[in-house]
Order: C-alpha cells, then structure tokens, then sequence
C-alpha cells in the first residue's frame, strides 16, 4: 500500500473567510473520490491545521498499490478537482511512502 500526503499552501490574495470556504470545497471534493477512483483504500482532508504547521490544509490518503496511485493521479473526476485546488493554492508539498 502507498499512503499519498499532500500539503497545500492556499494563494495570498485570498482572505480568510475565502481560504475557509475554498477548504470546505476541496474537502468534499476530494473525499468524495473514494468509491470512485480504482484502488483508493482511504482519503481525508484535514483542513484545521495547528499554527505550529508548514501549510493550509493537508491530504492524507492511502492506496493498495503504486499502480492505484498512479491511476487516481490520471483519474478525470480527480482532474476535475486537482484543477480547482491549483486555482486556490499556491505551493504544494508531496510525500509518498510505502506502507
């Protein structure tokens, strides 16, 4: 299994009360794949960071293989919401383990 972590940093020019709504979107966005793309085990968006973290909201998701993770990358309703987090960020930080 590979666990997929991404940390996203929201664009500056957003305000506070867009970052939570922007947050609310991609969540429901993201988590919604599960059930959808091939060979994803498990997603959750964490959207209440500590002050004490590097970024403005965080994916951790899980699936059953490399393959399965290369898949959801192409995967057109993950497209669909990858378009929209690129519209609303600014940096992104990726790790992939193996589990």
């Amino acid at each position: 299994m590979v666990r997929h972590i991404i940390i996203w940093d929201f664009d500056e020019r957003l305000n506070e009360t867009e970052k939570k709504t922007q947050a609310e979107i991609i969540k429901k966005g993201l988590e919604g794949l599960k059930g959808i793309v091939p060979g994803l085990k498990e997603i959750k968006v964490h959207t209440e960071l500590l002050s004490s973290s590097n970024g403005d909201i965080m994916l951790d998701s899980v699936f059953e293989s490399r393959e399965a993770l290369a898949g959801y990358q192409t995967h057109p309703e993950h497209l669909k919401v990858a378009a929209l987090v690129k519209s609303v960020t600014s940096h992104r930080s990726c790790a992939d383990i193996e589990i």
